[in-house]
């Protein structure tokens, strides 16, 4: 086989969601799965992505010691050529199967020998009709996947001695697949003639290795499974259980995102061939021979060389900014809300302040109207016109399992691949005051309770950092809501959009969200997002948002739900009114109930306005 035709290049906005190791992605000819980063070297073994730059707040904040490099990306030239390094993948499944139902006969690998634009057919079939990538697989929980054995399968009831003795061969087609009513399909073996039947649910043993199929050494068994009893289940390929990618992001803020590009300090960062010519300069006479090398490649004066250089010895871009592990929603709030003087157009975080604005519409409206309140509730009104959004590959894990396989199988790598991402957004935040004295009802508390038992003993979410809150159960669902109404109102896509909950009720406190577009374009969205943060058009958005949470076409079932979804980690929330695309949702669509917004009677919640209503004539009195 041509070695091209086992590298791929995918668009960059969905390599880590789609494409990420481990994954079952689909080639312009074949199904293929992404090799793990090991791979992805020149002939030096060198890595062949680029490094992120300016983003150590972010990795410190995220907790990650490893560096950051972009995958490679491959373009096709003119005549198909592929230039440069991309991504490596190999074809899988191995096995193939005719396509005409009375022959079925399974191949192993027939593409070998072909030229690369010739399609393997089957060798028995009188039609050579074409093969096809058989849809079903191996997969374990802790990680590990393979082709099915399906000779093994079709041996599975064999019991003449004949048949038990029937030797599995990779050269010669003989086993057939064919197609029954319902859910079984029939396996037979044509030179013994055994026989058998599978579906999904066929109990089956892994062996006695677990592997992944571009893998050349396999990982040893568990202590529990060493007597060959690793449990796997047949998946079809489709199934979502088969690579759940394990991603962290982060958005980049000043003093990071405040870097003039092209500058001399920049220039110098960004080149690490540059910077280690001097670091590694032993003698003043070679240190100045490296300064007027750099200096003559950067067209400027040593002088500026040196300044530069001792900035990037003083924690540049940083300088002392601490990012601890834990810190990087607390930073991204404080750069949300703080309004940055000087802010250029080309800065990686801009932003428009519209808050004192939004605090003028109150003078439009009386005291008891229900606009008022809204307003009042808002303390923030923010639009980002620009973000750098980093999102990392952490690993991935199979059929739902808790082990997390990191991105280069070993666990060994000095790098995780990243990408950037660019956009804009919206952002606001509530009244603290007013937020607090409503999460302290007891109506409010009691109804918190009962989410955060059911969180508790749930394995839905891994986050241990997530706290179930009454602000974070009213936050999550305001942005769903939103989102939602975005689509109706505005006509963005809900699937295009995401969500980014701050909230603690400590010290200081977060109630924020930001729901923003990124794309991998470096120019991100045309604008059209952060339009909607303009007071004019935000308060009738905000304003339907609540409206939205009043009813649902399923109330008064919704409504009054004791628990639905996931591990009925949601109460009056359903796909008629407060869920959106899995993309979205950064906490897996749980965790939300539109109770906490328009109240309920039944229980003496007060709805959120009606809280803040009896708030301002309590203090007008």
């Amino acid at each position: 086989m041509n070695k091209k035709s086992e590298l791929i290049s995918v668009r960059l906005s969905h390599l880590l969601r789609h494409c990420s190791v481990g994954a079952i992605v689909r080639g312009p000819d074949y199904l293929m799965t992404v090799k793990d980063i090991r791979e992805w070297t020149d002939r030096q073994k060198n890595p062949v992505g680029e490094p992120l730059r300016y983003v150590d707040r972010v990795r410190g904040a995220l907790g990650i010691t490893q560096e950051l490099r972009e995958p490679p990306i491959a373009r096709p030239l003119n005549r198909g050529p592929i230039d440069g390094a991309s991504v490596p993948a190999v074809r899988f499944p191995f096995w193939m199967r005719c396509l005409n139902p009375e022959c079925g006969l399974l191949h192993f690998k027939p593409w070998q020998g072909l030229p690369t634009d010739e399609k393997p057919r089957c060798r028995d079939c009188q039609k050579r009709t074409d093969l096809e990538q058989v849809p079903w697989i191996l997969v374990h929980r802790e990680g590990h996947m393979a082709d099915v054995p399906w000779h093994i399968l079709t041996h599975a009831e064999a019991r003449h001695p004949t048949q038990t003795r029937c030797r599995r061969d990779f050269q010669e087609p003989y086993l057939r697949l064919r197609e029954q009513k319902g859910a079984r399909r029939r396996l037979r073996c044509e030179r013994c003639g055994a026989e058998s039947t599978f579906s999904e649910t066929t109990p089956l043993i892994f062996g006695t290795e677990l592997r992944q199929p571009w893998c050349k050494e396999a990982a040893s068994a568990s202590e529990d499974e060493q007597e060959g009893e690793i449990r796997a289940e047949i998946v079809e390929i489709n199934d979502v259980r088969v690579h759940s990618p394990v991603t962290r992001n982060a958005l980049v803020v000043p003093p990071e995102s405040r870097v003039r590009k092209g500058s001399v300090v920049d220039r110098l960062y960004r080149s690490s061939q540059k910077l280690r010519l001097l670091t590694q300069a032993r003698t003043p006479l070679s240190r100045k021979s490296a300064l007027r090398q750099i200096a003559s490649a950067f067209r400027c004066s040593i002088q500026e060389i040196e300044a530069a250089l001792c900035a990037i010895e003083n924690g540049y871009p940083r300088n002392d900014e601490n990012s601890m592990p834990g810190l990087l929603l607390g930073s991204e709030y404080l750069a949300l809300q703080n309004e940055w003087p000087d802010m250029a157009d080309d800065e990686d975080f801009v932003t428009r302040h519209h808050t004192a604005a939004w605090k003028g519409l109150t003078t439009r409206f009386p005291r008891d109207a229900r606009p008022h309140h809204l307003i009042a509730a808002v303390d923030h009104l923010v639009a980002v016109n620009r973000l750098r959004e980093i999102m990392v590959l952490k690993g991935f894990n199979r059929l739902g399992g808790d082990t997390l396989v990191p991105p280069d199988i070993i666990g060994k790598s000095d790098w995780l691949p990243a990408i950037e991402l660019y956009g804009e957004g919206v952002f606001f935040s509530l009244n603290e005051s007013l937020l607090a004295r409503w999460e302290s009802l007891p109506a409010v508390r009691e109804r918190t309770l009962l989410f955060g038992r059911r969180f508790r003993v749930s394995t839905q979410h891994s986050d241990p950092e997530l706290e179930v809150i009454p602000r974070f159960l009213l936050l999550h669902t305001l942005a769903h809501l939103l989102i939602r109404q975005m689509e109706t109102q505005a006509g963005y896509p809900a699937a295009s959009l995401k969500e980014r909950i701050y909230c603690t009720d400590g010290k200081p406190a977060m109630s924020g969200i930001l729901i923003y577009i990124a794309v991998s374009d470096v120019m991100g969205s045309l604008g059209g997002l952060a339009e909607l943060a303009t007071p004019n058009r935000f308060l009738p958005l905000l304003s339907g948002v609540f409206d939205h949470a009043e009813w649902c076409s399923l109330d008064p079932v919704c409504s009054a739900h004791e628990g639905q979804g996931p591990n009925r980690l949601n109460r009056a929330a359903c796909h008629a009114c407060a869920l959106i695309p899995e993309s979205s949702c950064a906490f897996g669509n749980v965790l939300l109930d539109r109770s906490f917004i328009k109240g309920n009677p039944a229980t003496d919640l007060p709805a959120f306005l009606d809280a803040i209503a009896q708030n301002n004539a309590a203090i007008a009195e």
